[in-house]
């Protein structure tokens, strides 16, 4: 058994470290066309600031007239305003980029080169290219959280910080899958760039507290079919121990390799599809 287990890890091994090595590539690529354009670079962190902080303004407006939101006090939100947009600068820093540019690659037939590489088509085409200006708009979401816990003399644990990170990880799953799902269409319709920003002007609904929409339908639509709902209260709610069960937890889970699955075998579906641009 352990014979047989040795070439197994070592050809994963293996696998691993040269994913790794193509994965750093890309980053170096990235980072010089980054700065190839230092102004724009620039730009971009000044106006995500700004649209941060209009939110959180619009946090302090709303609650001059109120004192809660369901069962959410004012820094709870603003911690939940925090970790949504610490999750949606993390899914833009790494996929975001890449998912709209799907259908370009269909349309102007640059995805044939890709395909032809001797990489995982999947991996190429989500890692290509890094939003390095997200990671400092990240940063600014991580001060706002803290100074939130500050203000409500929260206090979270070792092990509450590790199921925080793990639960973002799998909201910003849930994120690339839906908008990797839905930038495959372009295989069909060429041009599928609307309808993944489209799904990107959803990602607001992520900063709103669950309890505001009652239990009707649109509460169950962005909870089970689109898990909006999901991706960013389950991970606050750990933190403020506002979870009075697993059960949130483990939706969140499931929904996000859910998500992975079926934006596989759409991918995957896609790909048997395809014909090139040259046919």
């Amino acid at each position: 058994m352990e014979k047989r287990a040795a070439p197994f890890l070592s050809r994963t091994q293996a696998a691993l470290r040269r994913y790794l090595g193509i994965y750093a590539a890309l980053w170096k690529n990235s980072v010089t066309r980054e700065m190839n354009f230092k102004t724009n670079f620039l730009l971009w962190i000044v106006v995500e600031v700004l649209w941060f902080g209009l939110q959180l303004a619009f946090i302090g407006v709303l609650y001059l007239h109120t004192e809660q939101i369901g069962t959410w006090s004012k820094w709870q939100v603003v911690m939940l305003v925090g970790a949504s947009h610490f999750i949606q600068q993390v899914f833009q820093a790494f996929f975001l980029i890449n998912c709209t540019n799907l259908s370009e690659l269909v349309r102007l037939g640059k995805l044939d080169f890709l395909l032809l590489l001797p990489v995982n088509s999947r991996f190429v085409v989500s890692f290509r290219q890094v939003d390095l200006g997200a990671f400092v708009n990240a940063a600014s979401a991580v001060a706002v959280m803290v100074y939130a816990a500050q203000r409500m003399d929260l206090s979270p644990g070792a092990a509450q910080i590790a199921g925080f990170l793990v639960l973002c990880a799998a909201g910003i799953l849930i994120h690339y899958s839906l908008m990797f799902l839905l930038a495959s269409i372009s295989f069909w319709t060429v041009r599928a760039q609307g309808i993944v920003w489209g799904y990107y002007n959803l990602f607001q609904i992520a900063r709103m507290p669950d309890e505001a929409f009652g239990r009707g339908l649109f509460r169950g639509f962005f909870t089970f079919a689109v898990p909006m709902l999901l991706v960013s209260n389950v991970p606050v709610r750990l933190l403020v121990d506002k979870l009075s069960s697993a059960g949130p937890l483990l939706l969140l889970l499931v929904m996000s390799g859910l998500c992975f699955a079926v934006s596989e075998w759409i991918w995957r579906l896609s790909l048997r599809q395809y014909t090139s641009a040259s046919s």
